[in-house]
């Protein structure tokens, strides 16, 4: 079977159905409201939103497909000559109502240029987790569960693209990761020695992963007790959040500078977020506790 940007584009939209199905059986009460787009200069997507669910307080699962001439600005940011260009994706964030259930962020993406008539494609994406409160033990959960899904294609992915993970989820203002982070990849074509076929297995693995994991989160975590004290700290766990994405996702700034639809690309926000001046945890708190996991190269298994 030949693996064609169609395809995949149409694999792609039978994960976002799948995964806010799934979402909503675990929420019990929210359900996904829908918004169709069509982008400017070629393409378009579904936009799905899901708001003051019982678990999910804001949580968006957004497909697009999109087309075009690539603009100078990007094809200096992706070192390519100008060229058509299409990208297609399932982009997800989850912001919870209760601070001990985790942040969730998983991306699966491709892109293909056309350049004096040859084709250039990647497939890139990944799954990261930020916990208002690290739970180890659900950390060793998190990072296991991807571990068994790389090796099943590559015994060097789970290293590599934890490392790569770990890098690209850091706020370097605040020297500290966003969470305590997943996989992350990018540009995975055949120069990694595997076909296009066998890589497009890898990413819909790392897309089916998503739902059942964090489900399994969200049941544990959506009865545990909390107070003020517990949301405002989660309040201050999304404004970092929101800095990670509005200064160095290369996600959101990609969206942008191709005339994406904003909402869509902006989903990512929290419905509330704060910045408290110089906030300093109480000693031995689980805030301190939380902010002292908050960087690289922990080893979670």
């Amino acid at each position: 079977m030949k693996i064609d940007k169609e395809l995949i584009s149409d694999w792609f939209k039978l994960l976002q159905e799948n995964i806010c199905r799934q979402l909503e059986e675990e929420d019990g009460r929210g359900h996904f409201r829908e918004d169709i787009w069509e982008r400017p200069g070629g393409g378009g997507g579904l936009t799905r939103i899901l708001k003051d669910g019982n678990v999910i307080e804001k949580g968006g699962v957004n497909y697009s497909a999109v087309y075009g001439e690539l603009s100078e600005k990007m094809s200096q940011s992706i070192h390519m000559a100008a060229s058509e260009f299409f990208a297609a994706g399932v982009s997800i964030v989850i912001h919870p109502r209760n601070p001990f259930v985790p942040i969730i962020h998983m991306n699966v993406r491709y892109f293909e240029t056309l350049d004096d008539n040859k084709s250039v494609w990647w497939f890139g994406g990944g799954i990261d987790l930020t916990p208002h409160y690290i739970n180890e033990e659900e950390a060793r959960m998190f990072h296991s569960a991807l571990k068994q899904v790389c090796d099943q294609h590559d015994p060097n992915f789970y290293m590599e693209f934890k490392k790569w993970a770990d890098d690209y989820f850091f706020i370097q203002h605040r020297n500290e990761t966003r969470g305590i982070g997943g996989v992350f990849f990018d540009h995975l074509n055949d120069n990694r020695n595997k076909t296009k076929e066998e890589l497009f297995e890898f990413v819909k693995d790392v897309g089916n992963t998503f739902a059942p994991v964090y489900r399994k989160f969200m049941k544990a975590n959506k009865t545990h007790k909390y107070g003020d004290k517990e949301k405002q700290w989660q309040y201050l766990r999304r404004g970092r959040y929101v800095e990670f994405n509005l200064v160095y996702d290369r996600g959101t700034k990609f969206g942008l500078e191709t005339n994406g639809r904003t909402e869509s690309i902006l989903m990512s926000l929290p419905s509330q977020a704060a910045w408290e001046y110089d906030f300093t945890p109480i000693k031995n708190s689980k805030e301190e506790l939380t902010l002292s996991l908050l960087k690289k190269g922990i080893n979670w298994i």
